[in-house]
């Protein structure tokens, strides 16, 4: 102390002998002259009232009326049927009364955080002036710190409408905001609010959330020690946690008691009683049952923040309503059938995705997006996850723009061993299997790769580009190249994106646009966000039912078969990224199952996050997801409308036209029906004797068109 009143006399020595007398020569005339106080001081008031006026206008534009119906609602969703379906609490616990709060808490927290807020109006100036001076003091030291001087009601603002920047500006909408609370709100409503949404670490908000996580009680059961500790945590979470900084929390803990007896709120002796107690905190669980459709809920705030703008933050905490096209019955089952071990062949390491849309709206009805346990916006699979589609994009850029450019189901393709173009590019079936000509919905069923490169050939590859981009996958300038035909793709699909573009398919040629939110309504009841229906029209109705007698037989006697519902009628494609394992073993790194009905949309996806070692899943459905799928199927399509499909599949067409036939010629419909074999081997002698002239006529019909 007194080496500091040496250094103070040295200083003002110095001061009055050099710089008094510098600034009395050189300044002082010229500050006179053009008054410098007087402007300093006009300058100052300016600030003043700036400062004033700004901080009025933030307070009264910022509803703090709806800040405890925020703080206690939160979030929550409702499904199609407009019945609640969960809620998303984000950063908020369980919100309690202060009755249900223990003195304890309160006498803590005033004793620690603010012994005068009973007595003041949403702000200390004092605390304030200590907090600026000890800033200025770090700055000086160069500490990158700032000291608090907030009262409570600053601290519940602060949290509850702005950021944690220390900033002057964040200071002063601070000051104005919680003297508008001050306004609205008792001084208990304060306390109680602030304790609701304070934060505690290990992803805890709330007192009696806390009460819980660290203690096992309710926020009406804590005692002195355990108030103290929790009360200590508020100045940092994560620094004074327990469980990670037992030594600092302790230390932490009994500051707070002391300042309990410092504040009269606490006798000595019990004090220090307390303080030779352990922490006694244990970790325990807080179930969320709110959060009952995890990767559905993920999506719902994914697209309310992308599509419509409302921050995760407000979303978290901000009590809105958020109305959406779930069916809470096909999420149930798709999560059950996930949950199921017995349906994923693969293995425990592998990961799988699902997505269900309405098929005439696009609306979601469900979504799981990984196996095992959910991350809260964590990774999902079915909408964020960009995997190599293999033989389902065929349908989208291969068939229907041929059917579109005058070729049929029947038109004959070539499946022999080629290659294509200036780089000899040279595709081949699964296990090398070659044949003459088979007709397209044959190429169809058993996912030959041959014919579909061979035909985006013949069509053009422009063609095919352009109709996956209309379709909405997110194809680039590099896949205008024939691997297209089959899958091969610079960045790949979602699920979603998949399942958007065969809507098309069982929609008569008009793809849904795929959503999970209609409206958004925010805590005062105002709609703030609404979906606006959008369809785009990609193939003609005639196109569209080919494309369905196609795939109808996909899962009836092609690949799609061991998936195939008991008793439904699906049609759809399947799909795999096919790797070389080694030279005897056939091996894929992605597994697909597309099914449609005229009612809805699902995509199963499968396979292993990390592709790049020598781990591979089998290329065959049923070792996949097929049981998957198939389970999925089963649950679902019993809960919807089961529309039937207005065509038939191909085979069923033409043995009908050669049953047709054969009645016509005298040929009686008992000995038909008695002859499956004889039927069959009928129609495959008719293909075979028209097999020219189709292929003459659509090579014909395609090259006058278009030239190639």
């Amino acid at each position: 102390m007194k080496a500091n009143k040496n250094i103070f006399k040295r200083w003002w020595a110095w001061h009055k002998g050099r710089v008094a007398p510098w600034f009395a020569k050189h300044v002082q005339p010229w500050w006179h002259r053009f008054q410098i106080t007087r402007w300093l001081v006009v300058l100052l008031l300016a600030i003043f009232l700036t400062i004033s006026a700004l901080g009025t206008l933030e307070a009264k534009t910022t509803d703090v009326r709806d800040l405890m119906s925020q703080l206690k609602t939160p979030t929550t969703v409702y499904d199609s049927d407009g019945n609640k379906a969960g809620s998303i609490a984000g950063q908020k616990g369980d919100y309690i009364n202060y009755n249900k709060i223990s003195p304890n808490v309160v006498s803590a927290l005033l004793a620690t955080e603010d012994r005068n807020f009973y007595h003041e109006p949403g702000f200390s100036v004092k605390g304030m002036t200590r907090g600026l001076l000890t800033t200025i003091w770090y700055r000086i030291r160069g500490v990158n710190a700032a000291a608090g001087g907030s009262t409570i009601t600053q601290q519940l603002v602060k949290n509850a409408f702005l950021t944690q920047n220390q900033s002057i500006t964040r200071k002063v909408r601070e000051l104005f905001l919680a003297i508008q609370v001050e306004k609205v709100y008792s001084k208990n409503d304060i306390l109680t609010m602030y304790l609701n949404s304070a934060y505690f670490g290990e992803d805890v908000w709330g007192i009696q959330d806390a009460a819980q996580k660290y203690f096992g009680v309710n926020a009406a059961d804590l005692t002195v020690n355990q108030a103290a500790m929790l009360v200590g945590m508020l100045q940092s979470p994560n620094g004074y946690n327990p469980f990670n900084n037992p030594s600092g929390t302790l230390a932490r803990r009994n500051q707070v008691i002391t300042n309990m007896v410092n504040d009269k709120k606490l006798a000595a002796n019990q004090a220090n009683a307390f303080k030779a107690t352990e922490l006694g905190a244990e970790k325990h669980d807080i179930s969320n049952n709110g959060y009952k459709y995890p990767y559905y809920f993920d999506a719902v705030l994914e697209e309310a923040t992308a599509k419509y703008g409302i921050s995760q933050t407000d979303l978290l905490n901000n009590g809105y309503r958020i109305y959406t096209t779930l069916n809470q019955k096909d999420q149930s089952n798709v999560q059950t059938a996930f949950a199921d071990s017995a349906l994923n062949p693969i293995g425990e390491n592998s990961q799988a995705a699902s997505v269900v849309l309405d098929a005439r709206t696009g609306g979601v009805r469900a979504v799981v997006g990984g196996r095992g346990e959910h991350v809260f916006l964590g990774l999902n699979r079915a909408t964020q996850s960009y995997r190599q589609p293999g033989s389902t994009i065929k349908p989208i850029v291969d068939y229907a723009p041929s059917l579109s450019r005058g070729f049929s189901y029947d038109s004959m393709l070539k499946n022999e061993p080629m290659t294509f173009g200036t780089d000899n590019y040279a595709p081949t079936n699964a296990s090398n299997y070659v044949s003459g000509p088979v007709p397209m919905y044959k190429a169809i069923e058993y996912s030959y790769n041959i014919p579909a490169v061979w035909i985006l050939d013949q069509i053009g590859v422009q063609a095919g580009y352009d109709a996956g981009i209309k379709a909405g996958l997110p194809l680039t300038k590099k896949d205008k190249n024939l691997s297209m035909a089959i899958g091969g793709l610079t960045k790949g699909v979602t699920p979603l994106q998949l399942a958007q573009a065969y809507t098309s398919f069982a929609n008569g040629g008009v793809m849904s646009n795929a959503h999970f939110i209609t409206k958004i309504v925010d805590s005062s009841g105002k709609e703030v966000a609404s979906y606006q229906p959008k369809q785009t029209r990609l193939w003609s109705n005639k196109v569209a039912n080919e494309m369905t007698q196609m795939m109808l037989g996909v899962y009836t006697y092609g690949t799609g078969a061991s998936a195939k519902p008991a008793g439904y009628t699906v049609a759809g494609k399947t799909g795999t990224t096919e790797v070389a394992a080694d030279e005897n073993t056939a091996a894929a790194t992605d597994s697909w199952a597309v099914a449609y009905t005229p009612d809805i949309v699902d995509v199963t996806w499968g396979g292993l996050d990390n592709t790049s070692g020598s781990d591979y899943i089998s290329p065959y459905l049923a070792k996949t997801v097929g049981p998957l799928m198939k389970a999925e199927l089963t649950d679902i399509l019993p809960n919807t409308a089961q529309t039937k499909f207005g065509v038939q599949s191909v085979e069923t067409t033409l043995a009908n036209q050669a049953l047709g036939t054969n009645s016509a010629n005298g040929t009686s419909s008992s000995t038909s029906s008695g002859s499956t074999n004889d039927l069959m081997q009928n129609f495959k002698s008719a293909v075979t004797s028209t097999w020219d002239n189709i292929t003459k006529g659509a090579n014909n019909i395609v090259q006058g068109i278009f030239g190639n």
